[in-house]
């Protein structure tokens, strides 16, 4: 079977044999290649030269970018794109492209490669956080931005942000990254701190976004720990959780979209703490589903 499939591969007319892989011009494997994932692509063009050659062509790897990638370059200096080929530069984009002072990331997802974003507490407004008392920084690998906002204790936990991009058109979901508790390392294992953590189970936080082009969405929900394992598909205690906001649509890249979004519990009858914000997401919504908690509402 080895045999077959190493002749399959080679040019079987070269030598009178029968036509193989090799035979199919470069230009035809091309056309079928638009039609394949890039994993799909790059392990296709290890089965011989047409192959590597058709996975190396611009015209391919143009197909597998968003139509406005130029705006995405234009957020890197020219230098770090100037000369690169299609292949090369999706590969650049499929890697965290910072903007914004580094506290906003964009990036092409690997597969399908849609536009992804993330966005770090670091460029949001969070009421009272001049005050060490309410709010601090602390750092951790669990960010890809290596900085969290942790809520030591409030009354008004308030949260907001806005992002100007032009997505590509598509669908697209925003969500808060939070996690209970403080994170730390003891003796080179992860720890959780619940010390601080109170109030959270007295009041609902609304989640809110809005469009420049005038789309709404609004949630509310509990911020609790449910303190089960994920043998079922449960949130284990002192882990990430991913709140959904809603979806937004987006129609066309010009003009570009800007949203906006927050996240508050202004219900001042209580003091709430312990809880860690590290980002918001934006992602199309069909290519991950967040976890969505429980009793959510959508208004």
């Amino acid at each position: 079977m080895g045999a077959s499939l190493s002749n399959l591969t080679e040019n079987g007319s070269a030598d009178g044999g029968p036509p193989g892989l090799g035979d199919i011009p470069e230009s035809c494997v091309a056309c079928v290649f638009m039609y394949l994932t890039p994993p799909e692509i790059c392990n296709l063009a290890r089965l011989n030269r047409a192959f590597r050659g058709a996975a190396s062509s611009d015209a391919v790897w143009e197909s597998k970018l968003p139509p406005n990638y130029h705006q995405l370059l234009d957020l890197l200096p020219l230098r770090n794109y100037e000369g690169l080929s299609k292949k090369d530069i999706f590969a650049f984009l499929a890697r965290s492209v910072p903007f914004d002072d580094g506290n906003k990331e964009v990036w092409l997802d690997r597969i399908s490669g849609r536009i992804c974003m993330s966005i770090s507490s670091k460029a949001m407004l969070i009421t009272n956080m001049e005050d060490r008392r309410h709010w601090n920084w602390f750092p951790t690998e669990e960010s890809r931005f290596h900085v969290v906002a942790y809520c030591q204790q409030v009354w008004w936990f308030e949260l907001s942000g806005t992002v100007k991009f032009p997505f590509p058109p598509d669908v697209y979901t925003l969500t808060f990254r939070v996690h209970l508790g403080k994170i730390s390392k003891r003796l080179g294992r992860r720890a959780c701190n619940f010390e601080h953590t109170h109030g959270w189970d007295l009041g609902p936080v609304r989640f809110e976004l809005s469009t420049s082009d005038g789309q709404h969405a609004v949630s509310e929900c509990f911020i609790d720990d449910i303190g089960q394992d994920d043998t079922n598909g449960n949130i284990r205690r002192g882990s990430w959780i991913e709140y959904k906001v809603g979806e937004f649509i987006v129609s066309t890249s010009d003009p570009v979209t800007e949203v906006r979004f927050s996240m508050k519990q202004i219900d001042c009858t209580h003091s709430k703490g312990g809880l860690c914000v590290d980002s918001v997401s934006i992602t199309p919504s069909d290519l991950k589903a967040p976890y969505e908690k429980r009793g959510l509402k959508f208004l």
